[in-house]
């Protein structure tokens, strides 16, 4: 019981005890503020850092050759842009090039960063003007690299394709729906927008390359989203319902032929007999040079006369008559030819019958009893007309 009481008191004390908050811990004026939002980027105000940055900060990165010209043109444009938050910048032909470094006039830490994403752009072909937007702080970059998803360069090629679309209708509507910059560029594509839409920039991307979802059904569930986000009843609640579900449908693929397995054997294959070994079976190895010359020459004389025989049978095949087909159906139609005469013969005596009994039928029938006699009481009329004249 004693025991018990002890567990007790101490779980009241525990109880009693109140957390002492530290001074980072303790309530702020700002933390129930509802006018405070606090997802907001505030741009930079130079009076934060009056005196500037204590060391240098210094970026590099290459380019591509074919890149030169296009950075020479519009190196100036990039300059007077960087000048603007005290970022130097240079461009080293030799080397192939680009650094940007913080000065004594940089005042914003985070801008070199900026400046960094500035040249990784302009070295994968993003236009000067679409790049010197990276240097705001509402846009941010994502360099996705796909070289590496797919080892078949063909495979790769195709699904680059895809990604881009006929005429570039994909990435145009990719662009809409995420309100993004997108170039496709070698084995990278550049992305330029907002965290969110990079996001599902990068997912969509590395879905097309290694197959696992085409960018059409992205498209379609990212328009069913926009839609969906009109409403406001919706926003606590899932859009599983609402959003597509796309299976993968696998082609099948032809199955390789299975090789018969041989009966497994401890010992191995004999061994094939070498150049040598073949010479001394045929007696050739003791042979002196001259004779094998002439072996050799016998041989291929031998060769010859083969391949020209071959050659003149082939040209004669040429002018030889074909084979007339040969009837093997005699017999057939000459028993065909036999019934045809039979069947002839006895229609002709079935006719002859007939036209018999015809004209025994004539010579019976008496015409005299089919006609009437003209009788004396009723002259005819051609008399009463002679008596009246």
């Amino acid at each position: 019981m004693a025991k018990v009481e002890e567990i007790e008191h101490e779980e009241e004390n525990i109880e009693k005890r109140v957390k002492k908050k530290g001074k980072h811990d303790k309530p702020k004026p700002w933390d129930d503020d509802p006018s405070i939002d606090r997802w907001t980027v505030e741009k930079f105000d130079p009076a934060w850092n009056p005196t500037g940055m204590l060391t240098t900060s210094k970026f590099s990165t290459l380019f591509p050759q074919y890149r030169e010209k296009y950075l020479q043109d519009c190196w100036p444009r990039i300059e007077s842009a960087l000048k603007e938050y005290g970022i130097a910048c240079k461009l080293n032909l030799v080397k192939g090039s680009m650094t940007v470094k913080t000065t004594m006039k940089t005042r914003d830490p985070f801008i070199v960063i900026k400046a960094r994403d500035l040249i990784k752009l302009l070295s994968r072909s993003v236009p000067a003007p679409q790049a010197i937007k990276i240097l705001d702080d509402e846009m941010q970059c994502d360099i996705i690299k796909i070289g590496n998803l797919v080892r078949n360069k063909e495979r790769f090629v195709k699904r680059r394709q895809r990604l881009v679309g006929p005429n570039s209708s994909t990435l145009k509507a990719l662009e809409i729906l995420t309100s993004c910059y997108i170039l496709v560029q070698g084995s990278t594509v550049a992305a330029m927008g907002s965290w969110k839409g990079l996001k599902q920039i990068r997912k969509i991307v590395e879905d097309c390359v290694q197959n696992k979802m085409h960018p059409v059904y992205h498209i379609k569930a990212l328009m069913i989203k926009k839609e969906l986000m009109k409403d406001p009843a919706l926003a606590t609640e899932s859009w599983d319902r609402f959003l597509p579900t796309f299976k993968k449908k696998n082609v099948k693929q032809k199955k390789p032929k299975s090789k018969e397995k041989k009966p497994y054997t401890p010992f191995p294959p004999p061994q094939p007999p070498s150049k040598i070994d073949l010479q001394l079976e045929s007696g050739e190895y003791f042979m002196s040079d001259k004779k094998k010359s002439e072996k050799k020459w016998q041989e291929k004389q031998e060769k010859q006369t083969e391949k020209s025989t071959e050659n003149k049978r082939k040209r004669d095949a040429s002018f030889l008559p074909p084979e007339e087909p040969v009837n093997n159906n005699k017999s057939t139609n000459s028993e065909d030819g036999k019934s045809d005469i039979n069947e002839l013969t006895n229609s002709l005596k079935s006719k002859t019958k007939e036209l018999k009994k015809q004209k025994k039928t004539h010579e019976r029938v008496n015409a005299e009893d089919y006609i009437d006699a003209p009788s004396a009481d009723k002259p005819s009329k051609k008399k009463s007309k002679k008596n009246r004249d």
